[in-house]
């Protein structure tokens, strides 16, 4: 990217911080945090405050803005690369069977299914990464997971990403409604194997930490068809990457995915840890991080931010014309 133009996105990206820093009173709804699930924002302490907005281009610059050093687990977002590996694992057909990719229109936790073809809705609700992470291959549950924890790495080029072992056991004290739907999906035959083991399984992978940085070079691997555009390096086929992003596109923003499709128009999907990654096919990725939830369990500020960007650049997938470049110009009105 040429020197005058990366400065022109630095001062772009640092004016989109500073229009998102303040949020007013109301708009969150909750925080998380592992082991003690959800806080009122009465509560909240430095989590208030936390920021960050990434952007990835495919020629492999990146720029941040924000709390850049700030680490975070993945939680969700860790679906969308459990899914990719096992399609890799199995391909589309054999996935198919085990978990459709249908909206649910229900919260991302409840436990509630495909009736009519006894699977999980779509591999973005809990249900559905459940089956999805039982359908990974390897020798043991190790070897799964260091599996998934190699894509996230190769994805967001950086070898020094793991699951912390600290957040992983404070989800696990907290795993009470998703064992349930867990031993539910076994005792209909969705899933076959040890339940304890597939739960961990999903519970470490979503206890995976990156930063912002990070999140935006995955989001923009997925947009450039599982090519790092940092390293170069093809992390999975290429023919997965259709159904990868149709899948983020209609349900990998919880029960708000309707809206974020009309909305905002990109693949995306969010964490409850206030992280969202948005791939934004043969252009770029985009990370936010900010802890403040709304009723969806969906960042707050990450949100709007995604919404300016998907405006102000024309993003979304049936807009007619692009709009001004290099977030220049304000978006209507939310």
């Amino acid at each position: 990217m040429d020197r005058d133009i990366s400065q022109q996105v630095e001062q772009r990206l640092s004016e989109l911080y500073e229009r998102h820093l303040r949020v007013e009173e109301g708009s969150v709804a909750q925080y998380y945090e592992p082991g003690r699930e959800y806080y009122g924002p009465e509560l909240a302490g430095e989590e208030r405050d936390s920021f960050a907005i990434s952007m990835a281009a495919l020629d492999g610059e990146t720029h941040c803005v924000g709390a850049r050093g700030q680490a975070f687990a993945i939680q969700s977002i860790s679906k969308v690369f459990v899914y990719a590996l096992a399609l890799e694992d199995h391909g589309r057909d054999y996935v198919l069977q085990h978990v459709g990719v249908e909206p649910s229109g229900d919260a991302f936790n409840s436990i509630v299914f495909d009736e009519r073809n006894k699977r999980p809705h779509n591999p973005m609700i809990n249900a559905g990464a459940l089956a999805t992470c039982e359908l990974i291959r390897g020798r043991d549950p190790r070897e799964k997971l260091e599996r998934i924890v190699e894509v996230v790495r190769q994805c967001a080029a950086n070898e020094r990403l793991g699951v912390d072992s600290e957040t992983f056991v404070r989800e696990l004290q907290t795993a009470d409604r998703n064992r349930a739907t867990a031993y539910l999906m076994r005792s209909q035959n969705m899933l076959k194997g040890d339940v304890e083991a597939t739960l961990a399984l999903y519970l470490q992978s979503c206890s995976i930490t990156v930063t912002c940085r990070d999140l935006a070079v995955m989001a923009a691997t997925l947009a450039n068809g599982f090519v790092n555009p940092v390293t170069g390096t093809c992390i999975l086929e290429r023919a997965r990457i259709r159904d990868v992003l149709s899948v983020m596109y209609t349900c990998g923003m919880y029960d708000f995915a309707g809206e974020w499709a009309f909305e905002v128009g990109v693949p995306a999907k969010s964490g409850v840890s206030g992280a969202i990654l948005a791939a934004i096919p043969g252009k770029m990725g985009l990370g936010v991080f900010s802890p403040g939830l709304d009723r969806y369990g969906n960042s707050v500020r990450g949100v709007r931010v995604c919404e300016e960007v998907a405006c102000r650049f024309g993003l979304h997938v049936f807009a007619t014309q692009g709009q001004d470049a290099l977030l220049g110009s304000a978006p209507p009105g939310r």
